[in-house]
């Protein structure tokens, strides 16, 4: 970490050189100044953190000099340092910006305070930048794999409507990033300091929709020991993700309808609504406009939630990022599993460059991880991965079983890998655990399955997938 840069003037050499060694050995750098025309000089050359200065200076004013460094930069904070007789000039200082003064002679301890003090702000302002930097690191559109031009429109979308509050709702079909697409809506918007909550709106069980979506009070039902926030306000000031919209229950639809038109909610047993200031980001692999048609969802919360409807392509339609996004998971696979693998040999990129993915860029990312797991070479060779000798073993299966087909072999799949450990397969699936065993339940599969096998072992360390949110620059 760099070293915080004082500005020091002083006349009394003495004095200047004590306190240089004193502030140097708390840590910071310090450009030491014994005249003000020489410290005006090194504030036009260089960005100091804080100015310590006499108030009185044998050729000038200590409050000019102030003045005068706070005109070159306005937001610099100014400690000023008054012998015992000059506290009106010292008050005077504050009034015209000084952070504080510290009357001469004083103790070590009392000059780091002041000096914590003054530099609070500037500390809180850099870590704010910091961290605005990092998210754009991660988050930033720049950073998403997309050089086809199915994605390069999407991400000329993205861009126009991130910083603005309107409703989007993202359509694509599973595994394609859409949650990945909403985080870097949010993180690009003007609302990018405040939180990012998502909702998986078919892990909820409908008895707990509402609870959790609005909050309840204290004693509204049997189990309601304490009171509950709900995800509308954890999301305040920020942006709220409804992922899988269209599995929410009738019930609840009308509900949210209600609270995205008054931008308020009534918690379970509440009797006041309370305001929220959310911005609402939806996503859906289902047919919304044909869900309407046969009653399963509100056309009026249909049109509320289509204001900005963006659909994120299918990784068939985008082959020419397969190739970045296969090194990306390679990167990211092979730090996990500690293995050396250099890359993929031609007839393998041939052949990710062929597979129709029916399961997307998550089943892309599932694939190179199991071909690092798995290879005995540092190269990831064809028959590690999926597809046959062409781009579909043959004939084209309807997508709903292709899908069906990829589904029921991955979850088999991650069920060997975790030895049948619910918690270590959802997570490697970057699934609620819920979300999981309705999987499981759809494909007459249960965890035993893979309790036969043990958990695969990469460097004599458990193979672990990571959260959904660590695939994010591969959308």
């Amino acid at each position: 970490m760099e070293k915080e840069q004082l500005l020091v003037i002083d006349d009394d050499q003495g004095l200047l050189k004590l306190l240089t060694m004193r502030l140097e050995a708390m840590g910071f750098a310090v450009t030491a100044c014994h005249d003000a025309d020489t410290a005006l000089e090194e504030a036009r050359r260089q960005r100091f953190d804080l100015v310590i200065t006499d108030l009185r200076l044998a050729e000038a004013d200590g409050l000019a000099v102030m003045e005068e460094v706070r005109a070159l930069h306005p937001d610099l904070p100014v400690l000023i340092l008054p012998a015992h007789g000059s506290i009106p000039g010292a008050v005077e200082a504050m009034q015209k910006g000084a952070i504080g003064y510290l009357t001469k002679p004083f103790e070590d301890k009392d000059l780091a305070v002041w000096i914590d003090k003054a530099l609070t702000q500037p500390r809180m302002s850099r870590e704010i930048q910091r961290l605005k930097q990092l998210v754009s690191e991660l988050y930033g559109v720049e950073q998403v794999a997309a050089r086809s031009p199915a994605m390069q429109a999407l991400l000329q979308q993205v861009v126009r409507v991130a910083d603005t509050d309107a409703t989007v709702c993202l359509a694509g079909e599973t595994g394609t990033g859409k949650e990945v697409i909403a985080r870097i809506i949010h993180c690009n918007s003007r609302r990018s300091n405040g939180p990012f909550v998502p909702v998986n709106c078919g892990a909820i069980p409908e008895s707990l929709f509402e609870s959790e979506l609005f909050g309840h009070v204290k004693g509204s039902f049997t189990g309601a020991v304490s009171a509950h926030r709900g995800l509308f306000q954890s999301a305040d000031g920020g942006t709220l993700f409804l992922d899988e919209i269209g599995e929410m229950p009738p019930a609840v639809q009308v509900k949210i309808l209600r609270a995205l038109q008054t931008r308020e909610v009534l918690e379970v047993g509440g009797t006041r609504p309370v305001k929220v200031d959310v911005r609402i980001v939806t996503a859906t692999n289902k047919d919304l406009a044909q869900a309407v048609k046969a009653g399963a969802f509100r056309e009026d919360l249909f049109y509320r939630i289509q204001v900005i409807p963006l659909t994120v392509p299918p990784l068939r339609a985008r082959r020419d990022d397969i190739p970045l996004l296969a090194q990306i998971f390679l990167r990211q696979s092979i730090e996990r599993a500690g293995k050396i693998v250099r890359g993929f040999m031609p007839d393998a990129m041939q052949k990710l460059m062929a597979y129709h993915w029916p399961g997307n860029v998550r089943e892309l990312e599932h694939a190179v991880e199991k071909a690092v797991i798995l290879s005995p070479r540092d190269m990831i060779t064809a028959d590690l991965l999926p597809g046959g000798n062409g781009a579909t073993d043959g004939a084209i299966k309807p997508l709903t079983e292709a899908r069906e087909e990829f589904e029921r072999n991955y979850l088999k799949e991650l069920l060997e890998l975790s030895g049948g450990n619910i918690s270590r397969a959802s997570q490697m699936a970057g699934r609620y655990r819920a979300d999981f065993y309705k999987l499981l339940r759809k494909y007459g599969l249960h965890p035993s399955e893979g309790k036969s096998k043990p958990v695969a072992p990469v460097g004599g360390a458990v193979i672990q997938r990571p959260v959904a949110d660590e695939g994010i620059k591969s959308a």
